[in-house]
């Protein structure tokens, strides 16, 4: 019987180590130290003599922000299917992150709040336990551990292409950072090359101009502005561990998100997000002001009363992006792709680096089937278009509700979001629906499941019924 595509995706999100690997390879070279390239050469490490990151950004064992990712000071989190990925396979990870002052906050210090209303969290434990912190702090830890193992090398330089050769990639070139020219570009031979360069990934241009065809992009426009600023954490003035708030179109209020997250070293790190032509700035007043007028009570507090930890940073994201690699019919051998150089999402979601480590699933099941590598990775492909469309389906069907957003509309998108409103109303009421709904929404499991018979009932019920409940 052929595998579902929920089933494909337990398989993917599943935290079970796989069995003794083979190594099938003298060299892999990954483009990129992010999330998703240090994920990516974890696994390598199981398969290949060597691995050997390109990474431009020199920032050694510092935990603050890369030049590379200029988003990296504003909040980010880790979904708990990611968090099992981590631990899955960097063992005790958690426990070494939570030492060393990343945060799991106890239920009556996380709130959720949708159009100024606090919503009812799932039963402790459903989930798992959090872990909080900075991407700077969290992407430090990861790479530490990464560059531990000892038969993988990063060297700093920017990524300049590929070759390829026999319908294969056989090379990865890079110019090392300090030097110019193409005299001084180095070219590394390769069995297996993983574009880990995240959104700006010119890789689509480097198969074009070797004849090869490129994958289709799909954009989806959503302008999103959005402000974090670090303050000392006091339990004076609040004990919050995490808050997020977020209103909805059609609720009368600003289209505004926001969040607080306890973070490492004893501090809040707190956003204020709009769409369009709704920007925050940089100024501590306009930032203290929005948090006076358009959130929680909470966010007030801290942002009035609390000490500012440097500045204000803000971010803009034109849009959400996905390259359709699975959909070429010519594809060469020997190439992998990771992150967002495949697919990047609304960051306001927090799909980014959960989605970054489930790739690295994805890339496991590949090599552990003792692949040829002589034919193209299809099944690795395969399988990241199952994680992709479930973060893009999650974070578009909300984007598309946005009145500045016009498409492109999925098929069957009336039918889903009534559906989808049907079971969030429900959430409100029913651990179970509960339960499920922050499974699917933090990529525990296949959004399908909300579709079983039981949920649907129920749904129906809350909805046809209210007095009842």
């Amino acid at each position: 019987m052929a595998e579902s595509v929920a089933q494909r995706f337990a398989r993917i999100t599943s935290a079970e180590r796989p069995g003794k690997p083979k190594v099938l390879m003298e060299r892999a070279v990954v483009l990129g130290a992010s999330m998703a390239g240090l994920m990516a050469a974890r696994v390598l490490s199981d398969h290949a003599d060597e691995v050997l990151i390109v990474e431009r950004d020199t920032t050694g064992d510092s935990t603050e922000p890369r030049p590379g990712v200029p988003q990296g000071s504003q909040v980010h989190a880790l979904l708990p299917a990611g968090h099992a990925q981590l631990d899955r396979w960097f063992p005790g990870f958690s426990a070494e992150a939570l030492a060393a002052g990343a945060v799991n906050p106890p239920p009556e210090q996380s709130r959720t709040y949708i159009n100024g209303e606090l919503r009812p969290g799932p039963p402790p434990g459903s989930l798992g336990a959090a872990l909080i912190s900075t991407r700077p702090f969290l992407e430090s830890m990861v790479r530490r551990r990464t560059l531990e193992i000892g038969n993988i090398r990063l060297v700093h330089g920017r990524a300049d292409g590929i070759e390829l050769a026999d319908d294969r990639v056989t090379a990865a070139r890079y110019q090392p950072d300090g030097t110019a020219g193409p005299e001084s570009l180095v070219t590394v031979p390769a069995d297996l090359v993983v574009d880990a360069t995240g959104r700006s990934s010119r890789l689509s241009d480097w198969l074009g101009a070797a004849g090869w065809p490129q994958p289709p992009m799909h954009r989806m426009p959503i302008k999103l502005n959005y402000a974090s600023a670090l303050f000392r954490r006091d339990p004076e003035i609040s004990d919050i561990g995490v808050s997020i708030a977020q209103n909805q179109p059609g609720s009368g209020r600003p289209l505004r998100q926001g969040g607080i997250l306890a973070v490492e070293g004893d501090r809040w790190l707190v956003l204020v997000a709009g769409y369009a032509d709704d920007r925050p700035t940089r100024d501590i007043e306009d930032f203290r002001k929005r948090c006076r007028s358009d959130y929680p009570t909470e966010f007030a507090q801290i942002a009035e009363h609390g000490e500012l930890l440097g500045e204000v940073n803000t971010y803009h994201q034109a849009d959400s992006r996905r390259r359709d690699y699975h959909e070429l019919e010519r594809i060469p051998a020997g190439l992998i792709v990771a992150g967002d150089a495949v697919a990047s999402f609304n960051p306001i979601y927090g799909q980014g680096m959960t989605s970054a480590t489930l790739h690295a699933s994805c890339l496991s099941a590949y090599l552990s089937a003792d692949p040829d590598l002589k034919l193209p990775a299809r099944s690795y492909f395969d399988d990241v278009n199952v994680v992709v469309d479930v973060a893009w389906q999650l974070s578009t069907l909300a984007d598309l509700a946005l009145p500045h957003v016009d498409g492109p509309y999925p098929r069957g998108y009336r039918l889903t979001k009534w559906f989808s409103s049907l079971i969030f109303a429900a959430t409100a009421k029913d651990d179970d629906l509960n339960v499920q709904f922050n499974r699917v929404t933090t990529m525990l499991d296949h959004p399908t499941a909300l579709a079983r018979p039981q949920f649907v009932l129920r749904a129906l019920r809350f909805a046809l019924l209210p007095s009842s409940t």
